[in-house]
């Protein structure tokens, strides 16, 4: 069956690592028609070049921190009729462009796509759907969790869809000028969704459209997602105010923001991960950002135009075939092994470790290759679960299986 081909974009700074581990697991996409397009910083670059993916991905060396002007320049390499984005601290479940692309194919009316973002403990959503209004406060959106639900955009209100696991129509996406550079961090994909809102473009959540991700640090955050500095978060939300939001709401906009970001700050300081002097400085630096952001200029986004370069199709991925190791947990390092050399022989790998406990379960996308699920055989899986099952190793594996059936394809071993 023939797919319509995907660019997908993934920009990078600072963290070689998870890209080299993004790429591992972009690679394992069962997605038959798709290429990739990495803009990176040089220690981005490096780790590229020193690796398999050299000649497999199309590369953009790129050092500046504007996560937009990266996002175009990737677009600008894209040859794909769509244009899908993932971060590099995130890893897709392999359906994830089977599902996020399948709303362009049966719907032409569809512009843009969104799926649901699994958090830190591989689990539990970070997110899911909401809506977006002129403030940029957003709402949350109730859908189906399992069918595709396209929806159009209401007086005021965008569908909104997340940076990390979005895809777009690449002539509608060079048309508008790609994401605005005035956003160098925060809002780029929601003033985004406010434009093709004022186009009347239809969105579709694709709840099984699955992404992992990991919140790792960057300039701006710590490991814990404590802030380090909120400069270009304020800059961005008075950029976001002047293109969407009427002047005489500004003001209480503004005040109902910075109350809730000083809140965030007070709480990290409650658990010990800053300190008063960092409170104070947190709030000059968003401030300081806000001034700076309505001095930005604002205008026209220029067409991005066709890629000099033809599709690159990644190749091998359609051939991938699942592939579930389970055991217990005394035993890890021996199905580790065991799930490394079936990932050498090109499946998709589902380690399942259960302990004798309650523990609770998290996820994880191993750098070797492999997904591992470790967690107490007794333990909640879905934080909406029992502490406490009684269970069988056999009944419970069946269940965590059919729990992530449709995003690793289990049912067709």
């Amino acid at each position: 069956m023939s797919a319509i081909p995907v660019s997908v974009v993934i920009v990078s700074r600072g963290r070689p690592k998870a890209l080299l581990r993004c790429l591992t697991g972009v690679s394992q996409l069962y997605y038959p028609n798709f290429e990739v397009i990495v803009v990176a910083d040089p220690h981005g670059m490096k780790a590229i070049q020193d690796s398999k993916w050299d000649p497999l991905v199309k590369q953009v060396e790129f050092d500046e921190a504007n996560i937009s002007i990266a996002r175009n320049l990737g677009v600008a390499q894209s040859a794909g009729e769509v244009v899908a984005f993932i971060d590099d601290d995130a890893v897709p479940e392999p359906t994830w462009l089977t599902h996020l692309c399948s709303p362009f194919e049966n719907d032409p009316e569809v512009a843009v796509t969104g799926g649901f973002v699994r958090g830190r403990n591989g689990i539990s959503f970070q997110w899911k759907a909401q809506t977006i209004d002129v403030s940029g406060e957003s709402q949350v959106l109730v859908v189906d969790e399992v069918r595709t639900t396209v929806l159009q955009p209401t007086n005021g209100r965008a569908i909104k869809t997340e940076g990390t696991n979005m895809a777009v129509r690449r002539d509608v996406l060079a048309d508008m000028g790609g994401f605005d550079p005035a956003f160098r961090y925060f809002c780029d994909e929601t003033d985004l969704n406010m434009r093709l809102a004022t186009d009347g473009r239809a969105t579709a959540i694709v709840p099984l459209a699955e992404v992992h991700h990991g919140f790792l640090p960057n300039a701006t955050r710590r490991a814990s997602r404590a802030p380090k500095d909120l400069f270009q978060i304020g800059a961005s939300k008075a950029v976001f105010l002047r293109k969407h939001c009427p002047q005489e709401q500004h003001a209480e906009v503004w005040r109902i923001f910075t109350g809730r970001e000083k809140r965030r700050a007070l709480r990290y300081m409650q658990s010990g991960e800053l300190e008063p002097r960092d409170v104070r400085r947190l709030m000059s630096s968003l401030r300081s950002g806000y001034a700076e952001g309505q001095l930005r200029p604002l205008g026209a986004l220029p067409v991005i135009p066709k890629a000099p370069e033809g599709f690159r199709k990644l190749t091998g991925t359609s051939e991938v075939s699942s592939f579930v190791v389970a055991g217990r947990l005394p035993n890890a390092r021996r199905l580790r092994n065991r799930a490394m050399q079936e990932v050498g022989r090109g499946r998709n790998v589902s380690l399942f470790l259960f302990s004798c406990t309650s523990l609770y379960h998290r996820v994880r996308f191993h750098d070797d290759g492999y997904w591992e699920q470790r967690g107490g055989l007794f333990g909640r899986s879905d934080r909406s679960q029992p502490l406490f099952r009684m269970t069988s190793f056999k009944r419970r594996l069946k269940a965590e299986k059919l729990r992530i059936a449709e995003q690793r394809r289990l049912l067709e071993e």
